[in-house]
């Protein structure tokens, strides 16, 4: 199965469906992207779940960039940037990598550890 993205006219992604792979030719049918968008009244733009094609696999509110032919997903936060190669968005230091949960905190411009209560009550 292969999947498409719907998207507006912002080149926002409005929703993902599964369809038939380009390969296969049904009732002389064989360009799935404009036979889906001509279904549904909108452009249709395959995606992939690895990322074999269009960098990115699509999902609703992400937006597809022509000139890059990628699906990318909405910024986080203003101080990240997109990695133009991966299609990504990268905070502005990296994650920290001493095996514990993180949390963007864009007012500090870094990582935070994150801390979570105990889901045990205490024994007294």
């Amino acid at each position: 199965m292969a999947h498409y993205a719907f998207i507006d006219e912002n080149n926002i992604v409005t929703q993902v469906i599964v369809g038939r792979h380009e390969y296969e030719i049904v009732d002389g049918i064989s360009d799935w992207e404009t036979y889906y968008g001509n279904l549904h009244g909108t452009r249709c733009v395959r995606t992939s779940y690895n990322g074999n094609i269009r960098k990115n696999y699509a999902g609703i509110g992400y937006r597809y960039d022509e000139t890059l032919d990628a699906f990318i997903p909405p910024q986080p936060f203003p101080s990240f940037t997109l990695n133009e190669d991966t299609c990504q968005w990268q905070a502005p230091i990296p994650y920290p990598d001493d095996g514990l949960m993180y949390g963007w905190n864009e007012e500090e411009g870094d990582w935070q550890a994150l801390v979570f209560e105990s889901e045990t009550p205490a024994v007294e």
